[in-house]
């Protein structure tokens, strides 16, 4: 079965369920539309070029990969399980090979695990989410999209100005919940971000908030300062509610490809990161990325920025964002295996 017949599988329910993930799968493949711009066309190419699978198109197509920013480790991973694939089921023609590599990206991405989009907050009681990310990313627009999505599955939120330092900061963050209609904890600017999350906590707790998300300054010039703000936080949210923060998601900027890896890199050294935001998806044609922070980094991106509109944060979903890279491809290869 194609991978774009077993896609259409999985969207199958009620009339109301299949509509809602219609438009999902659409937001993903709108979404995608810049990376498949550069990157599909290219394989479309490639697979006219070649009408046999041999060792000039697995160099060729290594080289597509590569510049869609999917990295090297994966690259290398994909093109093992294609050349065992092609053997395995005697492939000799061209034809239904984007399904193939389809179905190997999201094998390699989920690597046997489930659910990995979910967020792991406490079925009762308050939930702590801490957002991290470097100044520039969207990472108070993620707070806001994100209390807007949470609000909308009928949990109470509150939002925490952990940025003290960023001038306009709090303000930025202030004016997300005047909008999504969620309460904002906050003190001066220049305050000691722990202080700010002391009083956030205490007051989620005492109102009964289902979730509190947290901001937090996004300096990375010394990371050892980065390390002992982020620790201090840690410490003062556990102190108030133990197991917390049960998420530390950090923000990406997706436009920013490799350095975007890097800033993971960091994070990962400083903190424990849960869970990727990739923002701004929309706006890159390098959206192989997803790839590369999984396989190297093994954090799974939990959420991706698709676009403007307060409902363009998605959770992250294998088989819709593969399909977001090959949709025409995909579509066209299942009209030819009619």
């Amino acid at each position: 079965m194609s991978f774009f017949k077993k896609l259409k599988e999985k969207m199958s329910g009620t009339p109301e369920e299949q509509i809602e993930k219609q438009s999902i799968t659409e937001k993903f493949k709108g979404g995608l539309s810049k990376t498949r711009d550069q990157f599909t066309s290219k394989v479309n190419d490639l697979v006219a070029k070649y009408r046999k699978v041999d060792e000039d198109f697995f160099e060729e197509l290594e080289e597509l990969l590569l510049q869609a920013d999917v990295g090297f480790e994966t690259v290398m991973e994909l093109m093992d399980k294609l050349r065992y694939e092609v053997q395995r089921k005697n492939i000799k023609d061209t034809s239904g090979i984007q399904s193939v590599i389809a179905e190997k990206l999201v094998e390699i991405y989920e690597s046997g695990e489930e659910q990995l989009a979910e967020l792991q907050l406490p079925e009762t009681g308050l939930g702590v989410i801490l957002l991290v990310g470097v100044n520039g990313v969207g990472k108070t627009t993620t707070i806001g999209k994100l209390a807007h999505r949470l609000k909308q599955q009928g949990k109470t939120v509150m939002l925490a100005a952990g940025d003290t330092f960023r001038a306009g900061a709090i303000d930025q963050l202030q004016e997300w919940g005047n909008r999504t209609g969620v309460e904002v904890v906050k003190q001066a600017e220049g305050s000691d971000p722990a202080a700010v999350m002391y009083d956030a906590v205490r007051a989620a707790k005492s109102r009964g908030v289902d979730v509190l998300i947290c901001d937090t300054a996004g300096r990375l010039q010394n990371k050892v300062n980065l390390m002992n703000e982020l620790e201090k936080i840690h410490r003062v949210i556990s102190r108030e509610l133990p197991d917390a923060p049960h998420e530390v998601l950090l923000a990406l900027d997706a436009t920013t490809g490799q350095n975007a890896l890097i800033q993971a890199q960091t994070f990962k050294e400083v903190t424990n990161v849960t869970g990727i935001v990739l923002t701004k998806l929309d706006g890159t044609a390098k959206g192989g990325i997803v790839l590369a922070i999984r396989n190297k980094l093994g954090i799974p991106v939990k959420f991706v920025g698709l676009g403007e509109q307060m409902d363009d944060l998605q959770p992250f979903d294998a088989d819709k964002y593969v399909y977001g890279l090959f949709a025409e491809g995909l579509e066209l290869e299942d009209t030819e295996d009619k």
